[in-house]
């Protein structure tokens, strides 16, 4: 697989990912390591229920049979679990849904951003893919993802 180099992105490709704990949209604590010997497919985006928030994650939920057949999918945002649940239920999501309401993650992996809602500035989570190896090692990130087509995106490069 081709590097990416990313001069924003604090953790680059090959980088061994610490481990982190978040609760899922049951409120069930989840390590990163508790899917070590897996390859991971994390996908940061904004808000639940959100136009380019849902069509990301339905994508996946379109193609999750293929693609947990190699990998396993975490969403990740801001959210609540109550939120995330709710978005979950709502779009029938097959997947587990992190809730980092104090943001930690989205730390770890640098994807809160400065964004301009409405002529204001505020921080946000850029949408953003990480591709992390059955070993923990970083292998690819895709920055600022267009929704649509994204999950296929992500199943090829794991079908490599």
């Amino acid at each position: 697989m081709a590097a990416t180099t990313l001069e924003n992105i604090i953790m680059q490709v090959h980088d061994h990912v610490e481990n982190f704990t978040l609760q899922n949209q049951d409120g069930e604590t989840v390590n990163l390591t508790d899917f070590a010997g897996r390859p991971v497919v994390l996908f940061f985006y904004p808000k639940a229920d959100t136009p380019g928030c849902t069509i990301e994650a339905c994508g996946f939920r379109d193609i999750f049979a293929e693609i947990q057949k190699v990998a396993v999918v975490l969403g990740i945002s801001r959210d609540t679990p109550k939120a995330q649940k709710k978005f979950q239920q709502k779009y029938d999501l097959p997947y587990p849904l992190l809730a980092d309401v104090d943001e930690v993650v989205c730390n770890q992996f640098d994807v809160l951003k400065e964004k301009n809602m409405y002529g204001k500035k505020v921080m946000g989570i850029e949408r953003t893919t990480f591709v992390i190896g059955p070993d923990q090692r970083l292998l690819h990130i895709f920055p600022k993802v267009k929704p649509e087509g994204h999950a296929e995106e992500v199943l090829a490069l794991l079908n490599q």
